[in-house]
C-alpha cells in the first residue's frame, strides 16, 4: 500500500511537532514516572504500589519528579521527529508524492534515530536519574538544573548520553512502527471517506492511539534496557547494553523485558492520540 506524502513546510512541522510534544509530555507524565520506577532493578513493584508510595512520601507532585526534563526533551523530540520524518518521507516518495509502507518504515527509522541523538538521550538520561534519585531516602539532586549540572560534573558530558545505543534502537523502532501504522490506518480510513474530506479529531485520536498500542508491545524490551542503562548504578552493574540484556534475561527471566508495559501502554496510547491530533490541527491552522 502507498501513502501520499504531502509536502509540509519544515518550520511548520517543527513548530506543530514541538507544541504537540510538550503538551503530551505534561499530560501523560505520571504514567512515564510509574513506568520508569517499575523498570529499575531490585524489588518488583506494581503501578498502584508505586503511586501510593510516591504520594505518601512526596505528595502528588512526586509523580512529576523529573517532569521538566521530559517536557523540554519531548518538545524537542517531537519537533525533530516530525521535521525529519517529513524530510525523509519526501526524499523517499515517488514522482506522484506516494510512499510505500516499507519506505515509510525507513523514514520513521531515520527520524527516530535522529531524535535519539539530538533530543531523546540527554533528556531521558536526566529524567531517569532524577526519578531513580527521588526514590532514595536522601535525594542528591534538587531539581532539573542542579541535577543536570551534577551529572555533567560527576560523569562529564557523556554522562547525559548514557544508553545512547538502546535509545537509538528504541526511538528508531518506535518511530518506524508508529508512523507506518498511523499512515497506513489513516490511508485505509480516508479510503472510505469522501475525497478531500478531513478526518474528524476523534478518528485521528483513535488511529494515533492504535499506533501507540502497536508500538508499545514491539519495542518494550528496548525500553527496559534503556532505563537500566540510564539508572544511577548502571556504570557499576553493566558493561554495555548487550551485557545489560544478558543479565536481565539470565537473572530475571524473559518477561522482565515487558516490565512497565501497563503504564507505558497508557502513556503511548494517550500520547499517540494527543500528538497526532494536536499536530494535524496545528498544521491545518498554520498551513
Amino acid at each position: 500500500m502507498s501513502v501520499v506524502a504531502k509536502k509540509d513546510k519544515p518550520l511548520h512541522s517543527l513548530f506543530a511537532g514541538a507544541t504537540a510534544g510538550a503538551i503530551e509530555a505534561f499530560v501523560t507524565y505520571p504514567t512515564e514516572f510509574v513506568k520508569t520506577r517499575s523498570q529499575f532493578g531490585g524489588k518488583k513493584e506494581g503501578p498502584i504500589a508505586i503511586i501510593k508510595d510516591t504520594i505518601r512520601t512526596h505528595g502528588v507532585t512526586g509523580l512529576y519528579s523529573g517532569c521538566m526534563a521530559l517536557v523540554i526533551g519531548n518538545s524537542a523530540k517531537a519537533g525533530v521527529r516530525f521535521l525529519t520524518y517529513d524530510y525523509f518521507k519526501q526524499q523517499l516518495s515517488d514522482s506522484q508524492g506516494k510512499i510505500t509502507a516499507p519506505r515509510s518504515l525507513l523514514a520513521g527509522l531515520g527520524a527516530g534515530m535522529t531524535e535519539a541523538v539530538f533530543a531523546v538521550t540527554p533528556s531521558e538520561t536526566i529524567k531517569t536519574k532524577l526519578i531513580d534519585d527521588a526514590k532514595r531516602p536522601t535525594p542528591q539532586y534538587r531539581g532539573l538544573i542542579h541535577g543536570t549540572a551534577s551529572i555533567i560534573k560527576q560523569e562529564g558530558i557523556l554522562g547525559i548520553y548514557r544508553g545512547l545505543f538502546p535509545v537509538m534502537m528504541r526511538q528508531g523502532a518506535n518511530s518506524a512502527v508508529r508512523f507506518t501504522t498511523y499512515a497506513t490506518l489513516k490511508q485505509l480510513v480516508q479510503g472510505t471517506a469522501r475525497p478531500g474530506q478531513p478526518l474528524p479529531s476523534a478518528i485521528t485520536f483513535g488511529i494515533g492511539g492504535i499506533a501507540g498500542l502497536v508500538t508499545v508491545y514491539t519495542t518494550m524490551p528496548l525500553d527496559v534496557i534503556k532505563t537500566r542503562m540510564q539508572s544511577l548504578d548502571a556504570r557499576v552493574q553493566y558493561r554495555n547494553s548487550f551485557h545489560c540484556a544478558y543479565r536481565i534475561f539470565t537473572e530475571e527471566g524473559l518477561l522482565r523485558f515487558w516490565t512497565g508495559t501497563t503504564p507505558r501502554l497508557a502513556r503511548l496510547v494517550l500520547s499517540g492520540g494527543i500528538v497526532f491530533t494536536i499536530y494535524e490541527n496545528i498544521m491545518k491552522v498554520i498551513a
